[in-house]
């Protein structure tokens, strides 16, 4: 199996434990159920609960960042080029920087690729690519969301712990 899907199907199985973990006694009743589109798919309903505030970090933890670079790359191809840097420390699993780009609906964002990330307290650069599907990219503005993600073994399954995440405008720029 090549990496980056496999690295998705790890990525996306953790979410989907994440939102099962969630407490049975949230605000929102447990059977209520928010709209989800994932591009070129059906429409499912997905489980809302609300999230501990301490469960993910507003934007890093002391001493842990993640950036993204104000330009995109945008291929002839339809490939998308995202970089930025990241600084993390203290992590017992495997680290990823994911980043996730929306262009004109921001509820429909498209994964870019992902990256190993070395949290050793030292400031690194990353750079994802990937090709989206159900929508043709243009140059222009578009918003970027980059997540410096752990793996966490916790007994069986690992759990994702989030180190930093940023939220930036960008402009994809043709080439």
């Amino acid at each position: 199996m090549p990496v980056r899907p496999a690295l998705a199907a790890v990525l996306g199985g953790a979410a989907l434990l994440t939102l099962a973990a969630a407490p049975a006694h949230a605000a929102t009743p447990a059977h209520a159920a928010a709209p989800a589109h994932v591009a070129g798919s059906a429409r499912i309903a997905v489980p809302v609960h609300a999230v501990p505030v301490h469960a993910v970090p507003v934007h890093a933890a002391p001493g842990e960042s993640v950036t993204v670079d104000t330009v995109g790359r945008l291929a002839a191809d339809g490939t998308v080029t995202l970089t930025g840097t990241y600084r993390c420390t203290g992590n017992t699993g495997p680290v990823f920087v994911t980043s996730a780009l929306s262009q004109r609906d921001p509820r429909v964002k498209h994964g870019i690729g992902g990256t190993v990330a070395r949290c050793d307290g030292m400031t690194h650069t990353w750079s994802n690519s990937g090709q989206v599907s159900g929508e043709t990219l243009q140059p222009g503005t578009a918003h970027v969301q980059a997540t410096v993600m752990e793996l966490r073994p916790v007994g069986l399954v690992p759990l994702p712990v989030f180190h930093a995440t940023a939220d930036q405008d960008v402009t994809l720029a043709q080439g």
